[in-house]
């Protein structure tokens, strides 16, 4: 199989996922994790795409780029995407109104903005919620691509607006809408499987690390098999996967996708447009 394409996709939450997703504003340990995903796991990532030359894209929010702005201005000059995650790590549909929501997008623009100059292209919501806004805000602001939901896993496609849930009657999917969307999957997350938190939402966090990252190999490479011009996308977080031993497992497989004839490491951007070119709108 040729043209298996793997997204790098680090969303560089920091504190602000224990703030807004967690609301754990008044607990200095759990702040303390996102510190180290900042002072620790983000730079052992970029050392180690820089020596395999691998580009990804950080999906950061604006309270990340503006709480850390040495280690985001490093992830940036050393040639990543960056994108957007919001400004908050809150999710869209928490907003009170589509006005506060996108009011929370429109921040998170312009801190990526004051980073690398321009606007950012994509979007990745926060714990990939979506509210009934969501699409309309990404469509009014000229967002390119999403990366946030899970109708398909390896096939790029064109993302669906005016969707219908009736509690009385079928659903309605609606009709396709000029974002293109790279599909994830809690399935290739770091975060659920390895992070612990003691209180509400519990999660474990304690498995097998093998068996995560054995599931990963053996999605790449039913994929390679299987899907033309396939899209991996493997969502990454430096508190997470920053950890030391963890770091090995990545590396080695980084290397077996490297080992791939026809394999490639793109930025979801780069993605996102040679699927559109391929797969123009008409």
């Amino acid at each position: 199989m040729t043209n298996a394409t793997v997204c790098l996709s680090v969303h560089f939450d920091a504190v602000s996922t224990w703030l807004w997703s967690y609301d754990s504003w008044d607990m200095p340990t759990r702040h303390s994790r996102g510190v180290y995903g900042a002072d620790v796991g983000a730079p052992r990532l970029l050392d180690l795409f820089d020596e395999y030359d691998i580009p990804t894209t950080w999906c950061i929010p604006g309270h990340t780029i503006e709480s850390f702005p040495e280690i985001c201005g490093e992830v940036h000059d050393q040639g990543h995407g960056v994108q957007h995650h919001g400004w908050t790590h809150r999710g869209p549909s928490t907003y009170e109104s589509k006005e506060a929501e996108k009011a929370d997008v429109e921040r998170g623009i312009e801190s990526i903005r004051d980073l690398t100059g321009k606007r950012p292209t994509g979007y990745a919501s926060p714990a990939w919620d979506f509210s009934e806004h969501t699409l309309d805000i990404l469509q009014e602001l000229d967002f390119e691509w999403d990366s946030s939901v899970m109708a398909a896993d390896f096939r790029p496609h064109y993302l669906n607006g005016g969707w219908k849930a009736p509690a009385d009657g079928p659903y309605e999917r609606g009709e396709p809408t000029d974002i293109v969307e790279l599909p994830v999957s809690w399935e290739r997350d770091d975060f659920p499987p390895f992070t612990y938190t003691w209180s509400r939402p519990h999660r474990m966090g304690y498995v097998p690390e093998d068996a995560i990252f054995q599931k990963w190999y053996d999605q790449f490479d039913w994929m390679y098999e299987h899907v033309d011009d396939g899209v991996f996308v493997l969502t990454l977080h430096p508190q997470v996967i920053g950890q030391a031993h963890r770091l090995v497992r990545l590396e080695a497989f980084l290397q077996h996708v490297r080992s791939k004839p026809g394999a490639s490491f793109e930025t979801m951007d780069a993605t996102a447009a040679a699927f559109r070119a391929a797969n123009p709108r008409e």
